[in-house]
């Protein structure tokens, strides 16, 4: 399917692995000059020659989005933002009793205040040139709380709960805004927490591994690839009537209906 972008440009945050490159290389398959960022030098540049190999326009930015002046180089290197997949790594496993407020406050910022204020700085231009993607990567614990992710599903499900009325006041723009939840996908972050999870109960990785498997549906992790192919269909010319949503990208874990 031609998805109606080619020429777009799109800012893909946290985007030199794991889903965030997923939605970038689906971004830039779809014809987009895509805009990379990420705070290691060499795992960035890494990424930039993968997708430049395939031919793709892509620029790299060495920032960290959760600062202002990082959001700043971000977007400078962008000039006019035509689609922007806010995406942020999460606060670690922890007890909610362990969370000081510095850690509170970290929290909120990384995964709730740093996506809306680059939402906040690309919006009024998308309306105006009547045309704009933005896709937020939350999490499925937003649907479904994880004991001990509190703090990143509170952050999240507030960022979502913040733009759900913003999402409204932009639609007849052609401006959508969006939420992608994902379950467990085979990213180092997923790795990390099988390992622990491994330690935690005095057995083997692979055991761990496989009795994840076994709690999900598809009996199989999510690729990066498929995740950012559903990135790219909400970013789309097609998914213009798509707005205010949270899209559960999971493997059938969480047992709802809606």
């Amino acid at each position: 399917m031609d998805l109606g972008i080619a020429g777009r440009t799109a800012v893909v945050c946290a985007s030199s692995k794991g889903l965030g490159f997923g939605c970038a290389k689906a971004l830039a398959d779809a014809g987009c000059r895509v805009v990379i960022n990420g705070r290691n030098p060499d795992t960035l540049e890494a990424a930039r020659v993968k997708l430049a190999d395939s031919g793709a326009d892509v620029v790299a930015v060495v920032a960290d989005v959760g600062t202002a002046s990082g959001r700043q180089a971000l977007l400078g290197a962008a000039n006019a933002v035509d689609i922007l997949v806010n995406n942020n790594a999460g606060p670690p496993f922890r007890d909610f009793r362990e969370i000081d407020h510095a850690a509170l406050v970290a929290g909120v910022e990384g995964n709730m205040l740093t996506p809306i204020e680059l939402v906040k700085s690309v919006i009024d231009g998308m309306a105006e040139r009547g045309f704009g993607r933005i896709v937020n990567i939350t999490s499925s614990s937003v649907k479904a709380p994880i004991a001990g992710l509190d703090l990143s599903s509170g952050a999240r499900a507030g960022l979502t709960a913040f733009l759900a009325g913003v999402a409204r006041t932009v639609a007849d723009r052609n401006v959508t805004i969006n939420h992608i939840m994902p379950g467990s996908f085979d990213t180092d972050r997923l790795r990390a927490s099988l390992e622990r999870t491994a330690w935690q109960r005095s057995v083997d990785v692979p055991i761990a591994v496989d009795q994840a498997l076994q709690r999900i549906p598809a009996h199989r992790f999510g690729t990066a690839q498929e995740f950012g192919a559903l990135c790219a269909f909400l970013c789309s010319a097609q998914a213009g009537y798509i707005t205010g949503q949270s899209i559960l990208i999971d493997g059938g874990a969480v047992n709802t209906t809606l």
